[in-house]
Protein backbone atom coordinates (compact mmCIF):
# COMPACT_ATOMS: atom_id res chain seq x y z
CA UNK A 1 0.00 0.00 0.00
CA UNK A 2 1.37 3.46 -0.62
CA UNK A 3 0.66 6.25 2.04
CA UNK A 4 0.50 9.81 0.87
CA UNK A 5 2.12 11.81 4.01
CA UNK A 6 -0.08 14.92 2.50
CA UNK A 7 -3.44 16.82 3.29
CA UNK A 8 -2.64 18.65 -0.27
CA UNK A 9 -5.87 17.80 -2.14
CA UNK A 10 -3.77 19.05 -5.02
CA UNK A 11 -0.53 16.24 -4.53
CA UNK A 12 -3.87 13.86 -3.93
CA UNK A 13 -4.83 14.53 -7.18
CA UNK A 14 -1.89 14.42 -9.05
CA UNK A 15 -0.72 10.69 -7.06
CA UNK A 16 -4.05 9.59 -8.02
CA UNK A 17 -2.89 9.78 -11.95
CA UNK A 18 -0.59 7.50 -11.12
CA UNK A 19 -4.05 4.57 -10.76
CA UNK A 20 -2.21 3.12 -7.70
CA UNK A 21 -4.86 2.78 -4.78
CA UNK A 22 -3.20 4.52 -1.80
CA UNK A 23 -4.29 6.05 1.71
CA UNK A 24 -3.41 9.25 2.75
CA UNK A 25 -2.00 9.94 6.84
CA UNK A 26 -0.92 13.57 7.02
CA UNK A 27 2.11 14.37 8.59
CA UNK A 28 2.30 17.37 11.35
CA UNK A 29 5.72 18.54 11.69
CA UNK A 30 7.55 21.63 12.55
CA UNK A 31 8.50 23.45 9.46
CA UNK A 32 10.85 26.56 10.27
CA UNK A 33 13.80 26.85 8.29
CA UNK A 34 17.41 26.15 10.06
CA UNK A 35 19.83 29.01 9.88
CA UNK A 36 21.91 29.01 6.58
CA UNK A 37 19.54 26.19 5.43
CA UNK A 38 19.73 25.88 1.45
CA UNK A 39 16.24 25.73 -0.12
CA UNK A 40 17.12 22.33 -1.44
CA UNK A 41 18.53 21.38 2.12
CA UNK A 42 15.35 22.87 3.49
CA UNK A 43 13.15 20.90 1.23
CA UNK A 44 14.97 17.64 1.34
CA UNK A 45 14.92 17.70 4.84
CA UNK A 46 11.52 18.42 5.70
CA UNK A 47 10.40 15.50 2.95
CA UNK A 48 12.14 12.60 4.86
CA UNK A 49 11.08 14.15 8.20
CA UNK A 50 7.06 13.88 7.04
CA UNK A 51 7.84 10.44 5.62
CA UNK A 52 9.56 9.23 8.61
CA UNK A 53 6.76 11.29 11.07
CA UNK A 54 3.79 8.63 9.27
CA UNK A 55 6.23 5.20 9.82
CA UNK A 56 4.38 4.65 13.26
CA UNK A 57 0.94 4.27 11.66
CA UNK A 58 2.19 2.33 8.73
CA UNK A 59 2.10 -1.31 7.81
CA UNK A 60 5.38 -3.51 7.15
CA UNK A 61 4.39 -3.36 3.57
CA UNK A 62 3.48 0.33 2.73
CA UNK A 63 5.75 2.74 1.36
CA UNK A 64 5.21 6.11 2.42
CA UNK A 65 5.33 9.46 -0.07
CA UNK A 66 6.41 12.26 1.43
CA UNK A 67 6.99 15.46 -0.33
CA UNK A 68 7.31 19.59 0.49
CA UNK A 69 7.22 22.64 -2.02
CA UNK A 70 8.44 26.36 -1.13
CA UNK A 71 8.95 28.95 -3.25
CA UNK A 72 11.97 30.95 -4.09
CA UNK A 73 13.03 34.35 -4.69
CA UNK A 74 15.70 35.58 -4.86
CA UNK A 75 17.66 34.73 -1.15
CA UNK A 76 14.02 34.57 0.50
CA UNK A 77 12.10 31.21 0.89
CA UNK A 78 8.38 32.67 1.07
CA UNK A 79 5.66 30.48 3.05
CA UNK A 80 2.18 30.83 3.09
CA UNK A 81 1.00 34.12 3.25
CA UNK A 82 -0.24 35.10 6.78
CA UNK A 83 -3.12 37.51 5.38
CA UNK A 84 -3.90 38.99 2.44
CA UNK A 85 -2.02 42.42 3.16
CA UNK A 86 1.22 39.91 2.86
CA UNK A 87 -0.11 38.04 -0.01
CA UNK A 88 -0.64 41.41 -1.74
CA UNK A 89 3.10 42.01 -1.32
CA UNK A 90 3.88 38.72 -2.69
CA UNK A 91 2.24 38.88 -5.77
CA UNK A 92 3.13 42.44 -5.74
CA UNK A 93 6.86 41.25 -5.42
CA UNK A 94 6.51 37.94 -8.35
CA UNK A 95 4.98 40.05 -11.01
CA UNK A 96 6.94 40.07 -14.00
CA UNK A 97 10.19 38.40 -13.00
CA UNK A 98 11.22 34.80 -12.86
CA UNK A 99 11.59 32.92 -9.18
CA UNK A 100 11.95 29.71 -8.42
CA UNK A 101 10.05 26.79 -7.19
CA UNK A 102 11.99 23.37 -5.04
CA UNK A 103 10.01 20.38 -4.49
CA UNK A 104 11.91 17.23 -2.57
CA UNK A 105 9.94 13.85 -2.34
CA UNK A 106 10.47 11.13 -0.04
CA UNK A 107 10.09 7.13 -0.44
CA UNK A 108 10.55 5.12 2.71
CA UNK A 109 9.76 1.57 2.81
CA UNK A 110 9.18 0.09 5.60
CA UNK A 111 9.77 -3.00 5.38
CA UNK A 112 13.60 -2.63 5.32
CA UNK A 113 13.74 1.41 6.36
CA UNK A 114 14.98 2.41 2.92
CA UNK A 115 14.76 5.72 2.14
CA UNK A 116 15.23 7.47 -1.28
CA UNK A 117 15.11 11.29 -1.89
CA UNK A 118 14.65 13.49 -5.26
CA UNK A 119 14.16 17.00 -5.94
CA UNK A 120 13.06 19.29 -8.89
CA UNK A 121 13.53 23.13 -9.03
CA UNK A 122 11.76 24.86 -11.75
CA UNK A 123 11.94 28.49 -12.57
CA UNK A 124 8.64 30.37 -12.97
CA UNK A 125 7.92 33.41 -15.04
CA UNK A 126 5.19 35.19 -13.80
CA UNK A 127 3.42 37.65 -16.30
CA UNK A 128 2.83 41.22 -15.96
CA UNK A 129 -0.45 40.68 -14.37
CA UNK A 130 -2.46 43.69 -13.92
CA UNK A 131 -3.40 45.30 -10.15
CA UNK A 132 -7.00 44.92 -10.33
CA UNK A 133 -6.15 41.15 -11.69
CA UNK A 134 -3.99 40.64 -8.58
CA UNK A 135 -6.54 42.05 -6.13
CA UNK A 136 -9.27 40.11 -7.42
CA UNK A 137 -7.79 36.87 -7.07
CA UNK A 138 -6.95 37.92 -3.17
CA UNK A 139 -10.24 38.48 -2.83
CA UNK A 140 -11.08 34.62 -3.62
CA UNK A 141 -9.22 33.58 -0.55
CA UNK A 142 -6.96 31.17 -2.54
CA UNK A 143 -3.63 32.56 -1.81
CA UNK A 144 -3.84 32.33 1.48
CA UNK A 145 -3.29 28.86 1.87
CA UNK A 146 -0.08 28.75 -0.61
CA UNK A 147 2.99 29.11 -0.71
CA UNK A 148 4.19 32.36 -2.64
CA UNK A 149 0.63 33.41 -2.64
CA UNK A 150 -0.57 31.85 -6.08
CA UNK A 151 -1.64 28.76 -7.54
CA UNK A 152 -0.36 28.08 -10.72
CA UNK A 153 -3.01 25.89 -12.27
CA UNK A 154 -5.96 28.74 -10.68
CA UNK A 155 -7.87 29.20 -14.38
CA UNK A 156 -9.47 32.41 -13.22
CA UNK A 157 -5.67 34.06 -12.53
CA UNK A 158 -3.12 32.74 -14.61
CA UNK A 159 -0.21 33.84 -12.93
CA UNK A 160 2.13 32.43 -14.72
CA UNK A 161 3.44 32.48 -18.40
CA UNK A 162 5.88 30.60 -20.75
CA UNK A 163 6.69 27.62 -18.41
CA UNK A 164 9.56 26.20 -20.10
CA UNK A 165 9.98 23.31 -16.86
CA UNK A 166 7.82 20.88 -14.82
CA UNK A 167 4.23 22.35 -14.11
CA UNK A 168 3.57 19.33 -11.57
CA UNK A 169 6.11 20.43 -9.38
CA UNK A 170 4.63 24.00 -8.75
CA UNK A 171 1.58 22.16 -8.09
CA UNK A 172 3.24 20.62 -5.12
CA UNK A 173 4.52 16.96 -6.59
CA UNK A 174 6.92 16.20 -9.57
CA UNK A 175 5.34 12.99 -11.11
CA UNK A 176 7.92 12.15 -13.29
CA UNK A 177 10.29 12.15 -10.46
CA UNK A 178 8.29 10.39 -8.05
CA UNK A 179 8.14 7.95 -11.00
CA UNK A 180 11.62 7.16 -11.28
CA UNK A 181 12.61 7.27 -7.66
CA UNK A 182 9.13 5.05 -6.72
CA UNK A 183 11.05 2.29 -10.04
CA UNK A 184 13.99 2.01 -7.72
CA UNK A 185 11.54 0.30 -5.37
CA UNK A 186 9.74 -1.85 -7.92
CA UNK A 187 6.65 -0.09 -8.01
CA UNK A 188 5.37 1.05 -11.39
CA UNK A 189 2.87 3.23 -12.26
CA UNK A 190 -0.53 1.35 -14.02
CA UNK A 191 -0.71 4.44 -16.32
CA UNK A 192 1.32 6.27 -19.00
CA UNK A 193 2.23 9.16 -16.13
CA UNK A 194 3.81 11.58 -18.66
CA UNK A 195 0.31 11.17 -20.77
CA UNK A 196 -1.48 11.66 -17.74
CA UNK A 197 0.17 14.82 -15.80
CA UNK A 198 0.11 16.78 -19.52
CA UNK A 199 -3.44 15.91 -19.89
CA UNK A 200 -4.78 16.28 -16.03
CA UNK A 201 -2.70 19.67 -16.10
CA UNK A 202 -3.77 20.86 -19.96
CA UNK A 203 0.69 21.32 -20.65
CA UNK A 204 3.05 19.96 -23.02
CA UNK A 205 5.68 19.13 -20.96
CA UNK A 206 9.34 19.68 -22.22
CA UNK A 207 11.42 17.76 -20.15
CA UNK A 208 9.94 14.76 -19.20
CA UNK A 209 11.84 12.32 -21.00
CA UNK A 210 14.88 14.04 -19.75
CA UNK A 211 13.63 13.67 -15.95
CA UNK A 212 12.64 9.51 -16.80
CA UNK A 213 15.24 8.80 -19.09
CA UNK A 214 18.00 11.74 -18.58
CA UNK A 215 19.56 13.42 -16.19
CA UNK A 216 17.16 16.35 -15.17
Amino acid sequence: MLILASNSPRRKQLLALGGREFVIVAAEVDERLKPGESPRAYVLRLAETKARAVVPEAGPEDVVIAADTTVVDGDDILGKPVDEIEAESMLRRLRGRTHQVYTAIAALRVADDTLLTDWCKTDVPMREYSDDELMAYISTGDPLDKAGAYAIQHAGFNPVENLQDCFANVVGLPLCHLMRTLRKLDILPEVDIPRACQSALHYQCPIHSQVLYGDA
